[in-house]
């Protein structure tokens, strides 16, 4: 089966696009519906697509920015359709997200992250460095720095706990990578990390973590 990988300017996204990427996830319980996916249009650069002959598997806006001078890729609203190959779909996105990285920050590592709500989502970080947060890991002042600058770069720098990298206590739906792939099996001690939180539209845990140079250069993340 061929796969199709598109990323653009979120700008450029039609109405139907838009549509078309709401009604992947409309039977979620999280509502990513046609309103609230065009405000985040607004907020991010760029979007990719995964295609599986012709029909949208899964989808994710993202920024390639510096934060601090440091080149980050971060990955906002995503989704990824729940089925026997969601593995698959993640890994093409991944790729040709890291592809577009490597072109931005040519020899340099970069900081990947994201806001997760199930023990799955861990998958996203499959081959990077220093991920945090991790079981029995604790953070040191410039990870606890790295947590905070993340939060506020989602808007919820009041929301963080700094030294679990949690976000609770805001009511409305956030913004969060949603991956729940049917073949992916987590540690039971990093799935862990995801318990305190209570189940709020925007409760969610910051995990990142560092592509190395080296293993963008040699295309050996996502695919």
């Amino acid at each position: 089966m061929s796969y199709n990988l598109e990323t653009k300017d979120a700008a450029q996204l039609s109405d139907s696009e838009i549509e078309e990427m709401a009604n992947l996830a409309a039977h979620t319980q999280d509502k990513f519906d046609i309103g609230y996916l065009s405000k985040q249009v607004e907020e991010w650069v760029l979007v990719t697509r995964c295609y599986e002959a012709n029909k949208l598997r899964a989808w994710c806006l993202y920024s390639l920015e510096r934060i601090g001078g440091t080149p980050a890729m971060i990955l906002g609203l995503g989704y990824v359709e729940k089925n026997s190959k969601s593995e698959l779909y993640l890994k093409h996105l991944l790729g040709d997200q890291y592809r577009k990285a490597l072109l931005a920050f040519p020899d340099e590592d970069v900081l990947v992250g994201t806001k997760i709500v199930t023990p799955e989502a861990f998958r996203i970080f499959n081959g990077l460095h220093d991920i945090i947060p991790s079981p029995g890991h604790k953070l040191t002042g410039e990870e606890r720095a790295w947590c905070r600058r993340l939060a506020k770069r989602f808007n919820r720098e009041t929301n963080v706990d700094d030294r679990t990298l949690l976000i609770t206590g805001a009511d409305e739906l956030g913004v969060f990578f949603d991956f729940c792939g049917s073949k992916t099996v987590i540690d039971t001690k990093v799935a862990a990390q995801l318990k305190p939180l209570k189940g709020k539209p925007n409760d969610a845990l910051i995990v990142c973590g560092w592509a190395m140079a080296e293993d963008l250069a040699a295309n050996k993340l996502g695919l």
